[in-house]
């Protein structure tokens, strides 16, 4: 069955990009109701903006919703991983900024936050998208596809120069809480020459070690240190779960990404999309609602930090 939250979750911080304070609500939701954004200091037009995959201005930096009257919501690949990572397929967010507030620079406050106040399930069956064949994408040097599987599997392979990085690779069936107990603390992250490079165009503005891990060539620039010696996979797998989720159902598929970012796994939708013989919707029986994410997630397994 469909779930919502069982009553409004609040959040408050800042964006990462605009640096301004913003205050955010999740609110339950009808079921087939889907996910939805609401700009509440937004008076003179549409403010409402649907959580999916053809309203993304595409970016590298984060993922950007913009409905048809131009308003816009951005970075919300963090709170859209955790939504499903949850297993809500229901709700109305409102707030009243241009930004989600990048709490900590993971997903956990926000899985916290929805899990604090439960899940509530509905009467609706569960859709999913069931891939049928291989879709792929080629971006330059980075690649992103969709393979058939009865289940939503990640598997993600990263290189960068900065010995602190390297490469990395892992896989993870998002099944039984995976995601919440495995990736949702780990923290966007950047290279210090890149917090220089977006500050000088007006981006970034608040961007901190408090919210972002920052590499300097074999050093890392937080006082604590990482959360997982491969952390930065592990953070990309949670933004492709957020970003998949602007398919808006569920995928049954491997992804398998390659030095990908949002730009290319929103790439990836449009071409899945584009081609209606590579998938096709499916109603959810019990055995295969048990394999989506958000399914067997225990309060006790979520990870705290400060």
């Amino acid at each position: 069955m469909q779930n919502t939250v069982k009553s409004p979750v609040h959040f408050k911080g800042i964006g990462l990009h605009t640096g301004r304070p913003v205050r955010m609500t999740v609110y339950p939701a009808s079921a087939e109701h889907g996910i939805w954004f609401r700009r509440t200091d937004i008076q003179d037009r549409d403010a409402m903006i649907p959580a999916l995959w053809d309203v993304v201005e595409r970016s590298p930096l984060c993922t950007r919703l913009v409905n048809v009257a131009g308003v816009s919501v951005s970075t919300v690949e963090h709170l859209m991983a955790a939504l499903a990572g949850c297993g809500v397929h229901n709700a109305l967010i409102e707030i009243d900024g241009p930004e989600i507030p990048i709490l900590d620079g993971s997903a956990v406050p926000f899985v916290r936050g929805i899990m604090n106040r439960g899940v509530q399930a509905q009467t609706a069956p569960i859709r999913a998208i069931e891939i049928l064949r291989p879709v792929r994408v080629e971006v330059g040097d980075a690649t992103a596809a969709l393979l058939p599987s009865d289940r939503l599997t990640i598997e993600f392979h990263i290189d960068f120069a900065e010995e602190a990085i390297g490469q990395q690779s892992k896989t993870l069936d998002m099944a039984n809480g995976a995601f919440a107990r495995v990736l949702s603390d780990s923290r966007t992250f950047c290279r210090r020459a890149d917090v220089e490079a977006m500050q000088e165009n007006g981006l970034g503005l608040g961007g901190s070690l408090d919210n972002a891990v920052v590499f300097d060539g074999n050093a890392v620039l937080n006082p604590d240190g990482l959360r997982h010696d491969d952390e930065a996979v592990r953070h990309k797998m949670l933004d492709a779960l957020g970003d998949l989720a602007l398919a808006g159902r569920p995928i049954l598929g491997r992804y398998v990404g390659s030095r990908a970012g949002h730009a290319v796994t929103n790439t990836l939708l449009r071409e899945l999309f584009a081609n209606p013989d590579a998938f096709r919707i499916i109603e959810c029986d019990i055995p295969t609602s048990a394999r989506l994410p958000g399914r067997g997630l225990v309060w006790s397994e979520i990870p705290q930090v400060a």
